[in-house]
């Protein structure tokens, strides 16, 4: 195993065709983070105006990806896109983030880190579904949930497999040494996104993890859920109901007041 750097990060962006929120995606990383970091991007064979802005960019490690073609992009891509990263991370921290996520608080790096405690059997800090949707519709979602409510009123164990809890690689950080001595693999299973089987991995061999709630973790970043499909249309299976849904919470996002000064301040490229 290398030699890991103390109090370090080091941050995994997959791209795949996203040039707005990989850009957007990259400045507020520069804009927010305070704690040392360095960012690894691994590009998924886009081949067009996205891969050019990334080779623009001095201040990135970029590597070039060329997934086989049954495995161009979804989860097995971005998993193994993510154990590329991983091979070439050599920082006490590893942080999985997606390309339609983006930090919105400063030190927000810093202050997720700090949930690590200091405690090396902790080897995962993160959260569940990030969604948009407004608080009273979370609640209201959760308190309607049926699988849920005959779970606790039957008082049987929590769901296995697929409906498993897992801290998402949305915006989820790492210890990298145990998942370089454990040998874990971000590449799911058949059934399974990336990171999934990894953390039920961790948690199997007896490792702590950190599960903040989304009220938690979304002052600290924001995700843009579908973002990659509503934006590539013609290589993604999305229902027409989904993609409107998700294509008017994008747009909203996109043009908001923070999001465009950031789009705005090409200095943060530099």
């Amino acid at each position: 195993m290398p030699q890991l750097i103390k109090g370090k990060a080091t941050i995994c962006i997959v791209n795949y065709k996203t040039l707005d929120l990989t850009r957007l995606c990259l400045r507020s990383i520069r804009k927010f983070t305070n704690y040392p970091y360095e960012v690894i991007v691994i590009d998924n064979n886009s081949q067009d105006e996205s891969l050019d802005y990334l080779k623009s960019l001095s201040w990135i490690r970029l590597i070039e990806h060329r997934p086989e073609k049954d495995k161009a992009y979804g989860g097995h891509a971005h998993g193994i896109a993510l154990d590329i990263s991983l091979k070439n991370c050599n920082t006490e921290f590893f942080v999985s983030m997606h390309s339609d996520t983006f930090a919105q608080k400063h030190n927000w790096l810093t202050e997720l880190i700090s949930y690590f405690q200091d405690d090396k059997k902790i080897a995962s800090v993160g959260a569940g579904k990030l969604e948009l949707s407004p608080t009273w519709q979370l609640i209201l979602k959760k308190a309607t949930d049926i699988r849920t409510f005959k779970r606790k009123l039957l008082r049987t164990a929590d769901p296995t497999g697929k409906y498993r809890y897992y801290n998402r690689t949305i915006c989820s950080l790492y210890r990298t040494d145990i998942l370089i001595n454990e040998n874990l693999s971000f590449n799911p299973d058949t059934e399974l996104t990336s990171g999934k089987k990894l953390y039920f991995e961790l948690v199997d061999r007896g490792y702590k993890t950190i599960e903040l709630t989304q009220s938690i973790m979304n002052p600290y970043v924001i995700h843009l859920a579908h973002a990659t499909q509503v934006i590539n249309p013609s290589e993604f299976d999305l229902r027409k109901k989904t993609a409107k849904k998700y294509n008017r919470l994008i747009n909203k996002i996109m043009s908001s007041d923070m999001t465009q000064s950031i789009l705005n301040d090409h200095s943060l490229d530099q």
